[in-house]
């Protein structure tokens, strides 16, 4: 049967075989990596800063980041401003936090990987094919042949603003158990990021809690961005509890300013007190998104603020992702980056404009902006 709206048409999954998990399928249209690392680390001077990704080739491997959690697809509506049902048409993009934040690093010259789970069925093999189009290690993805890919559809209000409405009941990625998971591939990377919709229910939060303790234990840095969205958890209670559980394992956390009033039951996300009640011991750096505004950042030594770059919103879907790709892009060749706090502004005015470029267009990984397109938003006179 076909699946017609609006601006797109799919056909059923009977062409592919019904049983297998493994990416190694010959069904799935497009070569596999011989290698889970992207080209070379290069660099290019802009207004005197190097920033990793463009110029010369080094002889350098880029470090590898690996990105944990759920990948699915987003149906946003062609017209701004209309609830779901007023909506006359939809189009799909492929999204998922930690797979926005995956793609998002590869666009920007670096080396990434994601691991997670999807439906064997039509949207799952394209989602494996987005990973295989924008160079992302795919050889921790699983299909379920039991289980759907997951959907979401989300309403854009007129100032680009969202609202989601999910199809999890369950989805593929809420399946993924603990003896499917790339062990090698994650003590490979130098940073694993995930965020906090992995652990709402088992298998995956049993797979969740393993991966992270298998990256801890190889010393690879761990990055947490709890991406809130309560409508997937069972109350707002086990939502705050769910995402704190987890908050003293991370080195690098980010957080928005409406993460911060919920976690601290509506305390002012503004206050420097408040930001560093959230800073545990082994924390290295907690960043704080406040939208076009910019962002703060905050380690043991400094903290700060770095503008924003304004723009016209059209979807704001992905924006904190793309934020996350920019200075983990960054934190991967430079992890000392923490500690210089003028080198860190720059890679957070980079990780701004990454974040700013991507509401410019509707969904999350087609709006993802390349290195070039960041580094020309850069060099702009600001107006």
């Amino acid at each position: 049967m076909a699946l017609h709206c609006g601006v797109f048409s799919f056909r059923s999954v009977a062409s592919h075989p019904p049983s297998s998990v493994m990416l190694s399928q010959p069904t799935v249209k497009a070569s596999t990596f011989s290698s889970p690392l992207a080209p070379p680390i290069v660099k290019f001077n802009v207004r005197g800063k190097a920033f990793p990704g463009d110029g010369t080739p080094e002889t350098k491997e880029s470090p590898l980041v690996v990105c944990f959690g759920e990948m699915l697809i987003d149906f946003v509506p062609t017209v701004s401003g209309l609830s779901l049902a007023e909506a006359p048409a939809f189009k799909k993009a492929p999204g998922g936090a930690p797979a926005n934040v995956a793609v998002g690093i590869s666009r920007l010259g670096g080396s990434s990987a994601f691991i997670g789970k999807v439906g064997e069925d039509e949207f799952g093999y394209m989602l494996v094919d987005i990973l295989k189009e924008n160079n992302v290690n795919h050889e921790g993805m699983r299909f379920d042949p039991g289980a759907r890919t997951a959907l979401a559809f989300v309403t854009l209000r007129s100032d680009g603003e969202r609202e989601f409405m999910f199809y999890r009941n369950p989805s593929a990625d809420m399946l993924l158990q603990e003896d499917e998971l790339d062990l090698d591939l994650i003590r490979k990377a130098k940073i694993f990021h995930y965020g906090s919709i992995s652990l709402i229910t088992e298998p995956c939060k049993s797979a969740h809690i393993a991966a992270a303790k298998a990256a801890k234990d190889a010393g690879v840095v761990l990055s947490y961005d709890p991406n809130l969205r309560l409508p997937l958890w069972p109350s707002e209670d086990s939502a705050r509890e769910g995402i704190l559980s987890i908050w003293e394992t991370a080195d690098i956390i980010k957080v928005s300013e409406e993460e911060i009033s919920f976690l601290t039951k509506g305390e002012d996300p503004y206050d420097d007190a408040v930001v560093r009640n959230l800073f545990h011991e082994n924390l290295k750096l907690l960043l704080v998104t406040e939208g076009a505004e910019g962002c703060r950042y905050y380690t043991k030594e400094f903290s700060g603020r770095v503008k924003g770059l304004k723009v016209d919103a059209v979807d704001t879907t992905g924006a904190g992702d793309a934020f996350v790709a920019g200075i983990l892009s960054q934190l991967a060749v430079n992890l000392s980056l923490i500690q210089k706090e003028e080198e860190l502004r720059d890679s957070l005015k980079f990780a701004n404009v990454c974040g700013a470029l991507t509401v410019t267009e509707r969904g999350a990984i087609p709006a993802l902006p390349t290195k070039k397109a960041v580094l020309d938003a850069m060099l702009k006179p600001v107006s």
